[in-house]
């Protein structure tokens, strides 16, 4: 075993590598923009599509990556393509854990980072998970014994077609007319005969260890196999031996072991599970078998289902997700956990590991005028920026500092997703408090594979192949500058709201209740948890989630609610609540004594579960509750004070926790502290311009406002009073900016930032224009003269339609400059990235809603020359392949399919607009 500082010698890299470190006041104030580091950078999910990898092609692709600002990737195995089976690879072989230790290396001498999911495809599993420890569901089969008769039908397990597999019989229980039960399994012989024969009508349930027979889901090769039973500690044990084993000590680099969301269908049982739940629940779940299967609506089928859930959510949440963890550090690796889709607490599932990860799933809609959302392109329930905020919560409660995502899964359609339409999604995210984006995902694919090159079926598919790809680094330089600044300091949140998970595991309908991104209609919208979060977010307030677990690890320094040693809230606010332990509300109240302030909008009805004594453990409850000695719904308690108020923001305000009032203006936001004063990110997602004067909490005599996109900073004249910063703020639809607020004035030796709410003149550029294009597939078009800008699919050339790739539009025009002026270049619409030379010098990449750009710089007095080059959508030229019958999709298992999981075709297409349109100006400001 090793000794304490041994141990911590051991993490101390991890524990730097994630940000465990405490503010440096001393910190002098500074202009510069954050570092942008390895994780500063977005990552992606890295497909090796059979893992058919070399040397050659994965030195040339993660320079491209390099090339192209991704700061890392995550090894993914899965399926191969047709007909390329002779450069396959098995997972762990000696050839692949050669090209592992290759990657790593050579990432490593770009600065790149690697993780690797520990398995391939998803869930984990493969051919070291045996059948014994392969995922396991409960059957449970009846028959009816009739009084005085002998149970003529032996009990033998029926197997279904789709699992051979002999399962065990675990228990056999007769169950009379009002439910009392006997344990029968010792009157059944070897060959299932029955001999027992006590009066009365009975029923009876034999239950099997039944294997949900599942294999692991787009397996590569030498992966396929069963998926894992996640509840048995033996199975994940040898699971993770496998690996060690596999890595025979050595160390191949790479950050950390990465797990997807649960998927693993079916497992609901473990051979354990009987007698874990009577050890942690205190009574046998076989003698209540007929509430566990019932959808009744009563309360002891409610309380034996919330039992049953919560014994298998401490299966999973020590057994797996904690095991695993504690197993990857002792090999020097950091864990990154999906919890969404499990059969648990998500907040304490998510808080077990180093980097909890959440996932956007479809497309959201933004009011942003001109933003595209295809009809066909939407899921059936939107993203959730509340769903995000579990994964976030479980980082900033516990002291973590990076919060991943899984970004842009299925946003819309194959080969149809655009820079514009990314922007906003992902700044849902961070204002959600993820900051360490990976992309869903990037293919393997080698130099000698025609076009479109790999691809995988559910993936964004932004490979070095998409037409969009010489345009990325612009993306992804403003997703870098916003994570160096979102993973800067600490999250300044003031509010804990607490989730009541013991409401969502007593629900009656099913047996397992699996938390999903796709089912937040039902366990997460119509709680009052969720309304008073979302609610309370609208008006202004920042807050996080916590747990039962969160609030009993939680102490009170001066008078905040410290959940680790970088984290503390002002207020614990328990929404209504219908099932809340007794240990919880007694740690709340703990929390009060000590100075907490507390805010329960009612009475929690009822301590949660099925107990014996269920009668004097409500009343211990309710005496407890009692204790809270309510004068006008407040009472001081302790050092602290204890709220009973249905309406949380009046409650707020008696406490003189004051809201962000910059929302009013329809601006969203979100803060970071630092030591030498306060983030806000700032975003314009509503449909209208935002020119006003708004206030900020934070005290600053001087405010700094920096432009992720251009990484452009300046400073703003700012006002301060005893209660808050004033400072005006003039953002278009679709706009996002970052404002550091100093506590003093302080002098930053940077210009101040140019008014550009009102343009002084305005000159027209759109005319006379010449169009080459310069690189794509299928076939480069002619050239082409313009008088007036316009697409180059609105020019009636079939070659034109059909393109996917670079173009350039260039003219000469005259312009009069003035000295001390600014100068902005809009255009009305870009299809869909559009790169920006004025006399020769690179003036900046134009992606995003509003297309515009401060080209102040490269204009001169006279002649001027620009050049624009724009990069559209692959979609165009992905129709023309199939218009023609050119076979590209040639995949092994699911082959390629539509965001409708259809056989995909995009012969039918309409024509994807590209290149430029409407007016192209420069606008001056003073």
């Amino acid at each position: 075993m090793l000794s304490k500082s041994k141990y911590f010698l051991l993490l101390f890299p991890i524990l730097a590598f994630l940000g465990f470190q405490l503010l440096d006041t001393k910190s002098p104030a500074s202009a510069e923009w954050p570092e942008i580091t390895q994780t500063a950078k977005p990552w992606t999910r890295w497909w090796w599509m059979g893992n058919a990898v070399d040397e050659k092609n994965l030195s040339k692709l993660l320079e491209t990556y390099h090339d192209a600002g991704l700061g890392g990737v995550e090894i993914a195995p899965i399926y191969g393509a047709k007909g390329y089976e002779d450069r396959y690879i098995d997972f762990l072989s000696e050839d692949w854990l050669s090209m592992l230790d290759f990657t790593v290396t050579k990432a490593h001498s770009l600065g790149m980072g690697v993780d690797m999911t520990q398995g391939t495809g998803w869930p984990y599993g493969g051919p070291q998970v045996s059948v014994e420890n392969a995922a396991t569901r409960m059957v449970i089969q009846d028959y009816e014994k009739v009084d005085g008769q002998p149970l003529s039908t032996p009990i033998t397990f029926q197997k279904k077609k789709e699992n051979p597999y002999d399962a065990e019989l675990v228990a056999v229980m007769a169950y009379d007319k009002n439910l009392n039960v006997k344990d029968i399994t010792s009157y059944v012989n070897a060959s299932g005969q029955l001999d027992w024969n006590e009066s009365g009508n009975y029923q009876i349930k034999a239950i099997f260890l039944d294997k949900t027979g599942q294999m692991v889901k787009r397996a590569a090769p030498g992966g396929v196999g069963f998926t894992l039973d996640h509840f048995s500690k033996s199975a994940v044990d040898s699971y993770n031996e496998y690996f060690e084993k596999a890595f025979a000590g050595k160390n191949y680099g790479f950050r950390s072991f990465y797990n997807d969301s649960f998927e693993v269908y079916g497992a609901d049982f473990t051979s354990s599970l009987f007698e874990e739940f009577k050890k942690r629940r205190g009574y046998d779940l076989k003698e209540f078998l007929p509430y566990l299967e019932s959808e009744e609506n009563t309360e002891i089928v409610r309380r034996v289902k919330s039992d049953y859930r919560e014994t298998i959510n401490d299966l999973l949440l020590n057994n797996f997700t904690k095991n695993w963890t504690d197993w990857a550090h002792s090999q020097s690796k950091l864990t990154k956990n999906q919890a969404h889709g499990s059969p648990g607490n998500l907040l304490d599932l998510y808080a077990a590991v180093d980097i909890p990860e959440c996932e956007t799933f479809g497309s959201s809609y933004f009011p942003v005028p001109g933003l595209r959302r295809d009809s066909a392109d939407i899921r059936n329930v939107d993203p959730d920026p509340i769903m995000l905020k579990f994964a976030s919560s479980a980082a900033h409660l516990t002291g973590k500092n990076l919060v991943s995502s899984e970004t842009f899964t299925w946003l819309g359609e194959h080969f149809k997703s655009s820079f514009s339409q990314m922007k906003p999604e992902v700044e849902q995210a961070f204002l959600a408090g993820v900051n360490h984006i990976f992309y869903h995902g990037v293919t393997y694919s080698p130099e000698d594979v025609s076009y479109p090159g790999w691809l995988f079926y559910a993936s964004l598919n932004l490979t070095q192949q998409n037409s969009l790809w010489p345009h990325f680094k612009g993306f992804n330089d403003y997703i870098a500058r916003s994570q160096a600044i979102l993973q800067a300091g600490q999250a300044d949140n003031e509010l804990l709201i607490y989730w009541p998970v013991y409401d969502v595991w007593a629900e009656p309908k099913g047996k397992m209740e699996m938390i999903t991104v796709h089912a937040v209609d039902e366990w997460l919208h119509p709680t009052e948890f969720y309304k008073q979060s979302k609610s309370l977010m609208e008006a202004g307030y920042s807050l996080d989630f916590i747990s039962d677990e969160m609030i009993a690890n939680s102490n009170v320094k001066n008078g905040h609610i410290q959940t680790s040693p970088t984290n503390s809230a002002k207020v614990l606010l328990i929404p209504e609540t219908e099932f809340m332990p007794l240990e919880t509300l007694e740690d709340i109240l703990k929390l009060a004594e000590n100075g907490a302030k507390v805010i329960f909008q009612s009475k929690p009805k009822s301590i949660p579960g099925y107990h014996s004594d269920q009668k004097s453990k409500q009343a211990e409850f309710d005496a407890l509750w009692a204790s809270i000695a309510f004068q006008d719904g407040k009472v001081n308690f302790g050092k602290g004070q204890v709220i009973l108020n249905r309406n949380s923001r009046a409650a707020l305000e008696s406490l003189k926790i004051n809201r962000e009032k910059l929302v009013d203006s329809g601006l969203d936001f979100i803060r970071r502290k630092v030591a030498d004063g306060t983030y806000y990110f700032l975003v314009n997602h509503s449909a209208n311009i935002i020119s006003q004067s708004i206030s900020l909490n934070a005290k600053a005599g001087t405010v700094m406002i920096m432009d992720p996109l251009t990484g452009k900073t300046g400073t703003l004249p700012t006002t301060y009073n005893s209660e808050n910063t004033t400072v005006s703020i003039y953002l278009k639809s679709g706009e996002s900016i970052f404002l550091k607020t100093f506590e003093d004035k302080v002098n930053l030796a940077i210009p101040a930032w140019p008014n550009y709410s009102q343009s002084s003149k305005s000159t027209d550029i759109s005319n006379n224009w010449k169009l080459t294009f310069t690189q794509g597939q299928p076939k480069l078009p002619a050239a082409q003269t313009m008088e007036t800008i316009k697409p180059w699919t609105s020019t009636s050339d079939a070659e034109a339609d059909d393109f996917s790739g670079q173009a350039s539009y260039t003219s000469e025009f005259e312009f009069k400059k003035v000295e001390g002026k600014q100068y902005l270049l809009t255009i009305d619409k870009v299809y869909e990235s559009a790169k920006i030379w004025i006399n020769g010098e690179y003036a900046g990449n134009i992606w995003s809603i509003p297309y515009q750009l401060d080209v102040s710089e490269q204009l001169k007095n006279g002649k001027n020359s620009i050049k624009i080059e724009v990069a559209n959508l692959m979609a165009n030229s992905i129709r023309y392949l199939d218009r023609n019958g050119i076979e590209w999709r040639n995949y092994h298992e699911i082959n390629f399919v539509n965001i409708d999981y259809k056989p995909f075709d995009a012969s039918n297409w309409k024509t994807m607009p590209s290149g430029l349109e409407g007016k192209i100006q420069i606008s001056e400001f003073e």
